[in-house]
This record gives structure tokens, sequence and C-alpha cells, in this order.
């Protein structure tokens, strides 16, 4: 009778206590910031045929062209892999990502002066392309913070955290934030 107790104890410790589930969310933490890595990308990859359709149609248009230009090589030279994801690494990724998309918010604002550029099926597919991105990085971001409160919950909450403590030593991970300038309401004029 005892021994099937402490079977059955040691069962639901080896279960509930997170050996496998805590390196298991870890991965799975790993796996969507690649994702979010692999879609910022996508979008960065596409600005220099945006600015090159542009810069058709718009060339006098020099000073909003090379803002995209910097803001991507800004954002090209900010490397985090999952291994240094600190609050601090995530910022300064999230920073320079924000550039971009304000640089390319400015750049479409551009595109407005030009019908003819707006007409061009290439710019459409690319605006196309650009649109598709952004909602994939957001698809990517979401699952991205899921993962992280998954694991967070599991290396901070009670039993999982005991084990964390003395085995695996994880820290939390960092999550997205909102700058300031994301958090304010457009202001819409007509």
């Amino acid at each position: 009778m005892k021994s099937s107790f402490l079977v059955l104890f040691l069962s639901f410790f080896l279960v509930s206590c997170g050996i496998q589930s805590i390196p298991k969310a870890n991965n799975a933490v790993e796996a969507e910031w690649a994702e979010v890595l692999n879609q910022y990308k996508r979008r960065t990859d596409l600005i220099p045929n945006l600015v090159s359709t542009v810069k058709g149609y718009a060339s006098h248009e020099k000073e909003t062209l090379e803002g995209v230009m910097e803001a991507r090589a800004k954002a090209s030279s900010i490397q985090v892999d999952a291994k240094n994801l600190t609050p601090e690494n995530l910022k300064k990724f999230q920073d320079a990502q924000s550039g971009v998309t304000q640089a390319l918010g400015k750049l479409m604002v551009v595109s407005e002066r030009y019908p003819n550029l707006k007409a061009n099926e290439s710019f459409q597919g690319l605006q196309a392309q650009l649109e598709g991105t952004e909602n994939r990085i957001a698809i990517a971001r979401r699952r991205y913070i899921e993962s992280v409160k998954e694991f967070n919950d599991l290396v901070t909450v009670f039993p999982t955290s005991l084990t964390n403590s003395f085995i695996h030593k994880l820290e939390k991970k960092p999550q997205f934030s909102v700058s300031e300038a994301e958090q304010k309401t457009p202001e819409v004029k007509f």
C-alpha cells in the first residue's frame, strides 16, 4: 500500500514539477522569437525594392528615401537571438523596428502625392506584400507574447518554480512593450 502511494506521489511530482515543461516552454519561446525575427527580416528585405520603385517616381523625395534606408540599416544591425533576449536588448530591437515602421509610414505618405506611383503595379504589389508582412509580424508577436507568458508562469509559479530554482535556473523572458509614440492616438484632420 505504501509503495503504491509512493509511486503515485512520485509520478504526480514528476509530471507537475516542471522538469520537462520548463525546457519545452523555453523551446517554444525560442521558436516563436525565431518567427518574429523571420517576419521582421521579410519586411526588411522588401524595403530596397520599395525604395527603388518610389525613387523612380519621386526622386526628389531624397530625405524620406534616405530615412527609410537608414532605419533599415539600423534595424538590420541589431541582432537579438533567443539566447541574449534581455529586456534591454528587446527594447533596442523594438526601438529599431519602430524606426522602420515610422520611416515606412512617411514613405507611404509621400506615395500619396504621386498618382502614377500609386497606380504602378510593382508599387501596388510591394505595398500589398508589406501589408501582409505587417500582419504576419503582429501574429508572430502575439504568439511570442503568449509563449513568454506560459514560460514565465512556469518559472515563477509554484510548484514548477521550485524545480526551476533548483534544476533549470532560467530567468523570466522579456515581453514586448508599447512605446509612448505607439500609445498616442493618431490625430486625424480633414
